[in-house]
């Protein structure tokens, strides 16, 4: 949940300084994203994980983000995108990223 108001966050800042919304969608997620991982391997999966399978599940979900936003563009598209992209890369970091054993 924090990664996605700091994302969303930083997201209608960058808009608002006149970037484009897919430059804006990934540097916003990359921020996101570096925050989760913190976040992820301390309290949600309480395991190490992988930084190279956590890079490449979030490289994968800027590009999702990234892509959708180009096709569709806007602060509107930015929050019907972000809620699907999020629980993509959580399934995804769930069951490969920070799996048991």
């Amino acid at each position: 949940m924090t990664n996605t108001l700091l994302s969303a966050v930083l997201y209608l800042l960058l808009v608002r300084a006149h970037a484009a919304p897919p430059a804006a969608g990934a540097l916003a997620f990359a921020a996101g994203a570096l925050n989760g991982f913190l976040l992820n391997r301390r309290w949600t999966f309480r395991r190490p994980g992988s930084a190279l399978r956590y890079t490449t599940v979030q490289a994968a979900g800027a590009a999702a983000t990234s892509g959708l936003l180009w096709l569709i563009g806007g602060v509107a598209a930015y929050a019907a995108v972000l809620p699907l992209v999020t629980l993509a890369t959580f399934a995804a970091n769930r069951s490969w990223t920070f799996r048991a054993g």
